[in-house]
Order: C-alpha cells, then structure tokens, then sequence
C-alpha cells in the first residue's frame, strides 16, 4: 500500500507501489518528458527502477514517489530522493533530488511545487545535510528549477556518461545544504 510523503496545495506525493509501472510507462515515459533522461524506456526497466526504488524506502527512508494531482487523482510526475549512482560521478552516494512532470502539465509549477516537499522531507525527516541534482545544459527547465530553489552550480562535479548523447554532456549538478535551504525558503 502506498505511502503518501507529502501534500502541497495541488498534489500528493506518494511512494511507489508494485502495480505503478503500466501507469508511469502510459503517462511518463515519452519521448519529450525523457529526451534527457536517456530515451523512452521499456517497460522491464521502469519495473527494475520501482523494485529499486522501493528497496531504497524500506532500507533508508527514501526514495522517489509519484506526483499525483488532487483535482484530477492522475499521475502527473515522479519526484523525490535517492543516491547517487552513476558510478562516473565524483560523488557517488551523496543524495540525489530529481523530477519529471508529465507533458500535458508542464509551466503550470507542479515541479517547483513538489520539490520545495521534496526539500523539505530531504532536510527533515530524512536528515540530509545537502542533495545534488544532476541534469545537462541542454536542459535549460531543469537546471532553471535548480536555481529558482537556491541550488549553486558545482562545476567540480561534472562529468561525462557515454551513455547520453553528446548534447547531454557533460552530466552538470547543482547542489544545496540544508542550512542554505533553511536560509532560501
């Protein structure tokens, strides 16, 4: 059964459960909303990230959750927390925000939204002294967002992943401490 993280005025954030993966693969996973996420993907790798990500909730307390709109009841995004683990980065194991917010809902805010609940559950409940987020310079809405919540770039956390094409490299993160989001809020 679901676990619901956080509500803020238009969502509720809710761990995943194991009957999710047909939904997130029919409204998520689209060319647009994936274009710097690696591609579409198939329907046993969204199962394989789910299994993982529930495996990271029951072991640490975190992990990534479903966005789904109070007004409607629908799937409009995946957010949340996690290690990172790209064996290429220069900071394996430091906590990872991320997002994606369903095409038909993009500019609304539904992002900024869920993250400003994201940042709050990192620096809370789950105890986190910074996060990253990691994203390309091709993807000027994310790394936008980043800004807007008081992240700073850190360019010495660069890297480059052969397995994005060449205009998603290098993986670029930005980076927050919990005093700073204490301070930005």
């Amino acid at each position: 059964m679901p676990e619901i993280i956080a509500e803020t005025e238009r969502l509720v954030l809710r761990t995943i459960d194991e009957k999710d993966a047909e939904e997130q693969y029919r409204l998520l996973n689209t060319e647009a909303v994936m274009a710097h996420l690696g591609g579409v993907k198939e329907l046993h790798e969204i199962e394989a990230k789910h299994a993982k990500a529930m495996q990271s909730y029951a072991r640490e307390g975190f992990s990534f959750l479903f966005m789904i709109e109070k007004a409607s009841g629908e799937m409009v995004g995946h957010c949340g927390i996690k290690r990172v683990d790209n064996p290429l980065a220069p900071n394996v194991g430091t906590h990872e925000i991320g997002w994606l917010v369903r095409e038909d809902r993009w500019r609304q805010g539904l992002a900024e939204e869920a993250m400003r609940a994201v940042l709050d559950w990192a620096f809370g409940r789950v105890g986190a002294p910074h996060v990253v987020a990691l994203t390309s310079a091709a993807n000027a809405a994310s790394w936008k967002l980043m800004q807007k919540l008081g992240m700073e770039r850190r360019e010495d956390l660069d890297f480059d992943d052969p397995a994005f094409p060449s205009e998603d490299n290098p993986t670029i993160q930005y980076s927050l401490t919990a005093k700073q989001w204490k301070e930005h809020r």
